[in-house]
C-alpha cells in the first residue's frame, strides 16, 4: 500500500463505524464544501482541501510523499521524538520503517483537534439531548481545548520525522470511532445487567484482558459493582472529553451508565450528582482496541505493522 491508500483506507474505516450514522458525516461534509466555495479567493488558498472529503480534522499526513510504497509500518498511540528515533535506529539494523503511525496527533492534527469534538453533539442528539442544547453544552469546553492547545509546540514530532526523513501520519477520530462502535454494540448486544458484568464483559476482550496483567483493569468509578446499569453509552470519540454539564441531560434521556476511556475529577463529580455510573475501561487498552481494528485491514494488505508506544496489538 502507498501512504496515501493507509490514509483514504482509515478514513473510510472512520466515517463507516461514526457513531452519528452516514448522513451526519455526509451533512457534514457537504456543509464544509458550501462554506468553502463562500470563502473569497484569498481565504481559499489558507484553507485545508483536506476537509472537504476528510471529516476528521485530527487524521493526517503530517510528512512524507503520499505516493510513497509501505512495507513496513511503526504504529503507537503515543509517537513522539523518541519513538522517531527508534524507527531510525530499526531502520539502521536492518528493519526500516516506511511510515509512523501515530493515533494520539501531532503536528497541524493536534492544533485541530478541537475541532472533531462538534461530533458529540450529533452523538448527543442521538440519545434525546436536543440539538441546541448539545450545541450549547459544547461550545464553551471545544473553545477550552483549542485555548488549552494553542501554546503546544504542535510540529517537534514532526520535525523529527522531516530530519530523518521518515513519513509521518495521524490517524485520531478514525480509530476512537471504532472502539466507540465495537463496544456499543457489544453492550446492546449482550445487554449487561450490573456494573459488574459490563466489567466482565471487558475482559473477554484481549486489549483489555492485558491491560489487567499491566494493573490497568477496568474500573467501576461511580456506582458499585452490583448496581444495575440502565442504558450504557459508550463515550470514547469527539477528540477529547466532552463539557461537564452533559450529565443530567443524559440521566434526562435516560442514560444509566457511561463506558469511557478515562474521566477528570470534575467530570466525575457531576455524573455522581446526577446519579449517572461510570466504568473507565482505560485508555491505553481502550485506544490499542480502536488502532487494532484499523491495523488489522492495513496488514492483510501485506503491510508489516511493529507496535509500539503503549500500543497492545491484537489481530483479529
Amino acid at each position: 500500500m502507498k501512504i496515501k491508500d493507509i490514509y483514504e483506507y482509515v478514513i473510510a474505516r472512520g466515517m463507516e463505524k461514526d457513531p452519528r450514522g452516514a448522513q451526519s458525516v455526509a451533512e457534514q461534509l457537504e456543509r464544509e464544501r458550501e462554506r468553502y466555495a463562500d470563502l473569497k479567493e484569498e481565504d481559499q488558498k489558507d484553507y485545508d482541501s483536506e476537509r472537504l472529503a476528510n471529516p476528521y480534522s485530527d487524521t493526517r499526513i503530517l510528512y512524507g510523499d503520499p505516493a510513497t510504497e509501505v512495507r513496513r509500518l511503526l504504529a503507537g498511540i503515543d509517537i513522539e521524538v523518541g519513538e522517531v528515533l527508534l524507527a531510525d535506529r530499526l531502520g539502521e539494523k536492518g528493519q526500516p520503517v516506511d511510515l509512523i503511525m501515530s493515533h494520539h496527533p501531532e503536528g497541524k492534527a493536534m492544533a485541530a483537534l478541537h475541532d472533531v469534538m462538534h461530533l458529540k453533539e450529533d452523538i448527543l442528539a442521538r440519545y434525546g439531548v436536543p440539538i441546541n442544547v448539545a450545541e450549547g453544552m459544547m461550545a464553551a469546553r471545544i473553545s477550552e481545548v483549542k485555548r488549552a492547545f494553542m501554546p503546544v509546540n504542535h510540529n517537534r514530532t514532526v520535525d523529527a520525522a522531516r530530519l530523518m526523513g521518515i513519513p509521518l501520519m495521524s490517524a485520531h477520530t478514525v480509530a476512537d470511532n471504532q472502539v466507540t462502535t465495537f463496544l456499543q454494540e457489544l453492550m446492546d448486544r449482550e445487554e449487561p445487567k450490573t456494573l459488574q458484568d459490563v466489567v466482565k464483559l471487558l475482559k473477554t476482550i484481549p486489549e483489555y484482558a492485558e491491560s489487567v496483567r499491566h494493573n490497568a483493569s477496568p474500573s467501576i468509578v461511580v456506582g458499585a459493582k452490583e448496581r444495575r446499569t440502565g442504558k450504557v453509552w459508550v463515550d470514547m470519540t469527539g477528540g477529547t472529553s466532552g463539557s461537564h454539564n452533559i450529565y443530567a441531560k443524559l440521566a434526562e434521556a435516560g442514560v444509566g451508565t457511561m463506558l469511557v476511556m478515562h474521566i477528570s475529577e470534575k467530570h466525575m463529580n457531576e455524573a455522581k450528582k446526577n446519579y449517572v455510573n461510570v466504568i473507565i475501561a482505560g485508555h491505553m487498552a481502550s485506544d490499542s482496541l480502536g488502532v487494532n481494528l484499523l491495523l488489522d485491514g492495513i496488514e492483510k494488505q501485506g503491510v508489516e505493522i511493529i507496535p509500539c508506544a503503549g500500543l497492545i496489538r491484537h489481530k483479529r
